[in-house]
């Protein structure tokens, strides 16, 4: 695991409930307990970690089902803006 898909994993686990296990790529977020509002929270803290901004649109749901997901837009967000430099 690269260290972003590492410290994507570390800010999901530290808003997760329930019993703290080491976290999978297909773990879905509702099951960890995150609900919307954790999903803010962790958009928020990754946005501030990686100094990227991450498309929301409030009438519809962010595209973040599973861990892997979360980790595969946070990859890609940094990538575009590494690229952009």
């Amino acid at each position: 695991m690269d260290d972003v898909a590492k410290e994507v994993v570390a800010i999901i686990a530290a808003h997760r409930r329930g019993a703290k296990r080491e976290l999978q790529l297909s773990d879905r977020l509702d099951a960890l307990g995150i609900e919307s509002l954790d999903i803010l929270e962790i958009t928020f803290d990754l946005e501030q970690r990686f100094d990227i901004e991450i498309p929301f649109n409030a009438n519809t749901k962010l595209d973040f089902d599973t861990v892997g997901d979360m980790i595969g837009a946070i990859e890609r967000l940094v990538a575009e803006k590494a690229s952009s430099k």
